[in-house]
């Protein structure tokens, strides 16, 4: 570690950080009134460290849930309604139908498709209220709404009912994202509940469901902090995470709010020191509004960030308690160098990194920006296989998460401070860097594997050997760009140029099935999604000739995009 990193880093104190972790334990952050004043808060602190703050006032356009429960038999159970749900204060009663989903091994299960070969069922689904396995994602109620049922039912996998949003819109609608709106009411129970509606289901009884929704347009604060770099003023990394919560939400996300607040205040102090500017933000409407916050930020700056940021950064769920490890970390593959080095040297720990999921604030794969990190440390496997916790999306892996049990002490104030130094880092390398610590060549071979992967499904049905040429050649020309980095021949400005408009051409064709400044739902992309259908061929037995034209169009998008990567790296550098 360089000098003047540990010189920064030894000045990140707690007194700050875990003050507001601490007040923030003290009220919900779930309505905008209340994220308001948490917002408040964090401007009130930070202007007495002398850090400026613009207070961004949105209209973001958002749905709170409110009461909600299940009667069936003469019984009432206990449930909450997720985000989106549809308001059915009066009630919605139909028959109940059991339809068992897959099961959720990693967080991506979380909020994908939960019933296999559900076409099949519509017959049962259509006009019940269904009840399934699983949390209240959008994939779920999506796809039982598909299938015509009026109510869905998620069984939660403990005796904690979890909170959670059932849109499959990414941020605030447009016109075009209108129509995949949820239409029906639904709900989350726990497994005791569960079980005992499910035994109710297969004696063929009916069910009731209420929900209390609370929807529409709400002025939201958002706070943002600009860091001016000394030397590249323009150029900027965005670290940003959410503010709102679920109940009182510590370890989702008062922590990260904490972290990013005391990496503001020790870049501030230091800001002399910086290359290229820092930008820090708190979003609105992460849980109420699929991610509104962040989503109205990148399309209102969207063309700022275009031109001038160089990596987003986020920041959910660190220094919680018993999270000694960091694996599962989501990194896009160019940063991966930067952040295990960054990890290894301030804690010891050996990272392990993973592709970002379509969850999180990252609101910006659209613009094409490179990414690390969403939710931060966690607990060891062995550990939480002992403690008999299931998968869920923050705190850590303690299962408090989007509950009434994420309270203070899911917070740990010694791993908190590790974790808010690891972020610094990370950062302050990021910022410092002569030539930004991206790699692309990592990026080209991670594309290498993905198409053998997809080649290897399709067989003889399609053949993907023009992408397999494209990334080969890419890998080629970007060996000797960074040797030529390395050895001097290419200055840092024209490095520079070429590594970060590189983010704006691959990042979208890895993550993004939708055109760039738009926002794909909120829905697992796979890589290269454009060619992934080379892996559904054998589901395609009675329509392979539509498939392969589908893939026929993924792959010249793809190969363009690579080809346009290949001569953007000549066209600058020659």
């Amino acid at each position: 570690m360089m000098k003047t990193e540990t010189a920064i880093l030894d000045q990140v104190t707690m007194n700050e950080p875990w003050g507001l972790v601490e007040s923030f334990a003290t009220f919900k952050r779930e309505h905008p009134s209340d994220v308001n004043r948490g917002m408040n808060e964090v401007a009130e602190r930070l202007g007495r460290h002398g850090v400026p703050v613009t207070m961004h006032k949105p209209s973001l356009y958002l749905s709170i849930p409110g009461k909600a429960r299940v009667e069936a038999s003469g019984v009432s159970f206990h449930a909450k309604p997720p985000a989106y749900a549809t308001d059915a204060h009066d009630g919605v009663t139909a028959p109940l139908v059991y339809l068992g989903a897959n099961a959720a091994d990693d967080i991506d299960d979380i909020f994908d498709l939960k019933i296999d070969g559900a076409a099949a069922l519509a017959h049962r689904a259509k006009g019940a209220i269904v009840i399934s396995e699983g949390f209240a994602s959008p994939v779920m109620v999506r796809q039982f709404e598909d299938l015509g049922a009026v109510g869905v039912i998620a069984v939660n996998p403990g005796i904690d009912v979890h909170w959670g949003i059932c849109t499959t819109i990414w941020g605030v609608p447009d016109l075009d994202d209108l129509p995949r709106k949820p239409g029906i009411p639904a709900l989350a129970v726990n497994k005791p509940d569960g079980e005992a509606l499910i035994a109710m289901a297969k004696e063929g009884k009916e069910a009731t469901i209420f929900t209390e929704m609370e929807e529409g347009w709400f002025d939201s604060n958002l706070v943002e902090v600009v860091i001016p770099g000394a030397f590249e003023p323009d150029k900027y990394v965005l670290l940003h995470g959410h503010l709102d919560s679920w109940d009182v939400g510590v370890g989702d996300n008062a922590v990260g709010d904490a972290c990013m607040l005391e990496i503001a205040r020790t870049l501030w102090a230091n800001r002399d020191k910086l290359r290229r500017s820092v930008k820090i933000c708190w979003w609105p409407g992460h849980s109420t509004g699929r991610y509104a916050g962040s989503t109205w930020y990148a399309d209102a700056f969207a063309l700022d960030l275009d031109e001038n940021c160089v990596a987003q950064v986020n920041c959910d769920s660190p220094g919680c308690r018993w999270a000694t490890e960091f694996i599962n970390l989501s990194r896009m593959s160019e940063t991966d160098d930067l952040i295990t080095a960054a990890i290894e040297e301030v804690t010891g720990k050996t990272a392990q990194g993973e592709r970002p999921h379509r969850a999180g604030d990252y609101s910006f794969n659209n613009i094409g920006l490179s990414s690390y990190f969403m939710l931060s440390s966690t607990m060891p496997d062995n550990l939480r296989e002992e403690k008999g916790y299931y998968t869920v999306g923050g705190c850590g892996a303690n299962i408090a998460w989007h509950t009434e049990n994420d309270t203070l002490e899911i917070a740990d104030k010694d791993i908190l401070e590790r974790d808010i130094k690891v972020y610094l880092l990370a950062i302050l390398r990021t910022a410092n860097a002569d030539v930004l610590p991206f790699d692309w060549r990592a990026t080209a071979r991670e594309f290498q594997e993905t198409i053998t992967q997809y080649q290897q499904a399709a067989g003889s049905r399609f053949d993907l050997t023009p992408s397999a040429d494209a990334a080969q050649q890419l890998l080629g020309v970007l060996t000797s760009f960074y040797s030529d980095v390395e050895a001097g021949t290419i200055g840092e400005d024209k490095a520079n140029t070429v590594i970060q408009d590189l983010a704006r051409i691959l990042v979208p064709i890895n993550f993004c099935r939708e055109a760039r400044f738009r926002h794909d739902p909120a829905i697992t992309v796979p890589p290269l999604p454009t060619i992934h259908p080379a892996t559904e061929l054998d589901q395609h037995e009675d329509t392979l000739g539509f498939a392969q034209n589908q893939l026929m169009r993924g792959q010249n998008r793809l190969v363009a995009a690579l080809r346009q990567a290949v001569r953007h790296i000549k066209l600058v550098t020659d």
